[in-house]
């Protein structure tokens, strides 16, 4: 079992090193992506305006039974 745990862990390092070189390479001022503004490092922040998302809190989803959590989802699909 520690087999596998060395293995998985060394896997998680190369892919750590992997995705920092690809950052390094996508953020280097002098890459072409760069400078045609095709990447960039302030993006917007995303948003969700849902009107029946925000008519119930997280508590009140965590408090309820799968019946009730049934019935908005039915009465979210019959609001399309």
């Amino acid at each position: 079992m520690t087999e596998v745990n060395d293995e998985v862990v060394m896997l998680l390092k190369e892919l750590v090193q992997r995705v920092q070189q690809l950052e390094k390479v996508a953020y280097d001022n002098d890459n072409v992506l760069m400078k045609s503004g095709f990447v960039v490092t302030n993006s917007p922040t995303p948003t969700m305006n849902n009107k029946i998302a925000s008519s119930f809190s997280m508590d009140d989803v965590s408090s309820m039974s799968f019946d009730d959590m049934a019935k908005i989802i039915k009465k979210a699909e019959g609001s399309r």
